[in-house]
């Protein structure tokens, strides 16, 4: 069964807490299925996005896995932003956290 976004959220926020990260949540979606996307701030002026896996890459266990929304490693913080904005235009009920992180850990399961 897979678990709730907003628990996952409340939880993934708490984990980059404890690990030394300042992580918030930008943006409130459905509760229960809402699709969530994690900006990881290096803080050097790049960033990282990471969006939800395509369907065919779900495991059985239901865990929620993520995969980078772009092909470099690292992209500039405007187009994070610029790709955050059509996601949302596409799906309102997205939920945004924001990691910040000087080591760019984003502390999800890679699809």
């Amino acid at each position: 069964m897979r678990l709730r976004a907003d628990i996952f959220v409340a939880a993934l926020i708490r984990r980059a807490q404890v690990e030394g990260a300042y992580s918030t949540l930008r943006r409130r979606g459905a509760p229960e299925a809402g699709a969530i996307f994690v900006r990881v701030d290096r803080l050097d002026g790049v960033s990282a996005l990471f969006g939800p896996a395509p369907q065919s890459e779900i495991n059985e266990d239901g865990d929620r896995l993520f995969r980078r929304m772009h092909d470099e490693e690292w992209i500039d913080n405007l187009a994070v932003e610029e790709r955050l904005r059509r996601e949302l235009k596409f799906d309102p009920d997205l939920w945004i956290v924001d990691i910040e992180d000087r080591k760019g850990r984003d502390f999800l399961t890679p699809a």
